[in-house]
């Protein structure tokens, strides 16, 4: 087992060692298809699908039912199998893909772990329990399982102390396709103008990890899948932020919408989200010499 794959001892996590080892093994693989090239296929309107997707989400699929022969699999490229089990993991082989099909270097692997005990009805969440996000080419290990913290590469991991939007680095995503429809890029306007900045890197697995570990203070984003949040979501939870719909509520793997933050800025962030879908008039960007005493007035109440 490699030195980075076991962040705490095999007592004391139950899923991860062996799920990092399988994110090991498909980051592998993806490097590969990375160096060489690989075909590009479309799915739908600028929806791109290689062979890589598929290959890895095959590879991965074998090798969790070697290793949890008991859990379920449910994968964006189409794996459904043992779904009534009470352990099913939510398998992104390659989250980034249309970074990956052009050569650009942010893509990963990202598995979510939840338990359904019996009595959970089909349309009702079960537990998040634990996380694997691996990004190859920086050889990044993200993981976490319920209750006993985040990791990255071993090392435990934690969220910002940012308490200011103004101060805060922001994270977002657009669909690669019918982005005409997508409402996102006015909340990207109004954010950037109203933040440190807003960065749109096309992996929302890995912006969600970003979040857990300090590198951005908040991630929102529209429209996603089960398997691009499930692993991202608990990582955040366990470093100490918090993860809602825009509305404050509680996020459901099926909701399609996110926001998770420090947990420090995330009722300020609600509070612009409720602005916004309400269309009340939003405060006047401040100017520099405003920003200025707002944040000398924050530091005094929070040295």
């Amino acid at each position: 087992m490699s030195e980075i794959a076991n962040p705490a001892s095999a007592v004391e996590l139950v899923w991860v060692p062996g799920a990092s080892e399988v994110a090991h093994e498909a980051g592998a693989r993806l490097r590969e298809f990375f160096a060489q090239g690989v075909e590009t296929e479309y799915k739908g309107d600028v929806d791109l699908v290689t062979v890589a997707d598929r290959t890895v989400e095959k590879l991965i699929r074998s090798r969790l039912s070697e290793v949890f022969p008991d859990h379920g699999i449910y994968g964006e490229e189409g794996t459904r199998e043992r779904l009534e089990h009470e352990y099913r993991w939510y398998v992104d082989p390659l989250d980034g893909t249309t970074n990956f099909a052009h050569g650009f270097p942010q893509f990963c692997v990202s598995l979510g772990l939840e338990h359904r005990p019996q009595g959970v009805a089909p349309g009702e969440d079960g537990t998040l329990v634990a996380a694997v996000i691996f990004d190859p080419l920086r050889n990044e290990l993200f993981t976490a399982e319920r209750g006993r913290g985040a990791w990255l590469n071993g090392k435990p991991i934690h969220v910002s102390r940012n308490r200011q939007l103004a101060e805060s680095l922001l994270a977002t995503g657009f669909p690669s396709h019918k982005r005409h429809t997508n409402p996102n890029i006015h909340f990207y306007q109004e954010f950037t103008l109203r933040s440190h900045g807003v960065r749109r890197a096309g992996s929302a697995a890995l912006d969600l990890a970003y979040t857990a570990c300090g590198r951005v203070d908040a991630f929102w984003e529209f429209n996603l899948n089960p398997w691009d949040t499930a692993a991202g979501i608990l990582l955040v939870e366990e470093a100490g932020g918090r993860v809602t719909g825009f509305s404050g509520d509680y996020v459901r793997l099926d909701s399609r919408e996110v926001l998770a933050s420090n947990g420090l800025i995330h009722d300020e962030l609600l509070g612009f989200f409720s602005d916004m879908f309400a269309g009340r008039g939003l405060s006047p960007i401040p100017t520099p010499a405003e920003f200025a005493q707002a944040r000398a007035a924050n530091r005094k109440r929070n040295p």
